[in-house]
């Protein structure tokens, strides 16, 4: 294949010519982690922040800066645990192989990790998201029978595509700037479904009314109030397969058929498995088999039927029966009783959640597109294919 002007082939790939392909080690230097002996509890619960397995989640933010545990001054001094500066690269190469972030404060590690403390031609954030992308290399570099695992020698040998400083302090800074748009969405997210948990637990049980609405409400069984139907088995011979889901639990389709069996809007119940209790809404024909239904009818809002089995998912999960195999039929679900408002009524309500659901579903997936772009950048950014000015 022919190399585009102004890039070289390195045992890193293709990169621009003034990029370095770098031992990492002459750039870094490597430190292991150690677990002080547990059997001592004077090395346990001191001021000494101790990265550990269960601090993975904290390895996907830009910089680690609190620990599950810690360890005292003893158990640092009679341990190989070493005291490593704040700035220094931490990466998992047990279990959770990938993950890898920068140490807001000095900290040590257990034998987990591998940590690199970068010199002045390294950029501590630009080798994170270097090692971010790495996903395929540190795959072919696993081994271990019992956790995968990345040996403490792959890490001495490696070698890296190396960008001048700047031009790694500007990567680092474009991709951190993404991170912080995808972290205000998540928390905006979080946030958007807590006011519509809120909104869920005030206007379905008539603790808030909507403006105009008056009337009493009624609580009956939810066996009063809909038509509850058992989905029908596929065997063997009746399977066609096809275009129509089938619903037989869970969120998503367990196969698709030639046929269905429920046309319009259908609310799911599953009746059996890991998921029996779970609710969900379907907005076209879908073939109903491991689980009970609820169409739309007159008497009700099916939105609003909806919402509520949300709202009382917990209950529903607490109705199953069956042991090691859970099951929950109708007439596990029927007894369950059920704020009841004027029909109108129902649908404001449920018009409402909608425009909840809708809005979550529009910041969600802006997120998606945020990180399916961030994963183009790194991939331009971290191999040269497109340069920072």
């Amino acid at each position: 294949m022919e190399l585009t002007s102004g890039y070289k082939r390195t045992d890193v790939g293709v990169i621009p010519e003034d990029w370095e392909c770098a031992p990492i080690a002459t750039v870094a230097r490597l430190e292991s982690g150690h677990t002080p002996s547990k059997r001592m509890p004077s090395y346990w619960g001191g001021n000494v922040n101790w990265v550990s397995l269960h601090d993975t989640q904290s390895l996907d933010g830009p910089e680690i800066s609190a620990t599950s545990k810690s360890i005292t001054e003893d158990g640092l001094n009679n341990s190989s645990a070493r005291l490593l500066p704040q700035g220094t690269v931490v990466f998992s190469r047990t279990a959770t192989v990938g993950k890898a972030t920068v140490m807001a404060s000095p900290m040590a590690t257990s034998q987990d990790f591998a940590n690199y403390i970068c010199g002045p031609k390294l950029h501590n954030h630009f080798l994170v998201y270097l090692f971010r992308s790495m996903g395929r290399t540190w795959r072919g570099l696993m081994a271990g029978s019992i956790h995968n695992t990345i040996y403490m020698p792959v890490f001495e040998a490696l070698k890296i595509a190396l960008p001048p400083v700047a031009e790694q302090h500007a990567i680092a800074a474009a991709l951190g700037d993404v991170d912080a748009l995808l972290a205000g969405l998540d928390r905006l997210i979080a946030k958007k479904r807590d006011i519509k948990q809120a909104a869920m637990q005030q206007l379905l049980t008539g603790q808030a009314r909507l403006p105009g609405f008056q009337d009493a409400w009624e609580v009956k069984p939810l066996g009063q109030l809909v038509s509850i139907q058992k989905g029908q088995l596929i065997t063997a011979k009746t399977l066609a397969p096809g275009h129509v889901p089938v619903i037989a639990g869970g969120k998503q389709p367990a196969y698709f058929h030639a046929f269905a069996n429920r046309f319009g809007r259908t609310i799911t119940i599953s009746a059996s498995g890991a998921s029996a209790g779970y609710v969900a809404i379907h907005e076209g024909p879908i073939f109903a088999s491991d689980c009970s239904t609820i169409s739309e009818a007159d008497g009700y809002s099916l939105d609003f039927v909806y919402y509520q089995l949300l709202l009382k998912q917990a209950l529903i999960y607490k109705a199953q029966t069956g042991g090691a195999q859970p099951h929950i039929h109708a007439k596990d679900v029927n007894p369950i009783p059920f704020f009841a408002p004027a029909v109108d009524e129902q649908a404001a309500i449920a018009e409402i959640l909608r425009s909840m659901d809708a809005e979550l579903a529009a910041l969600e997936a802006r997120r998606d597109k945020t990180r399916a772009l961030k994963q183009g950048m790194m991939q331009e950014l971290l191999t040269g294919r497109t340069r920072l000015v």
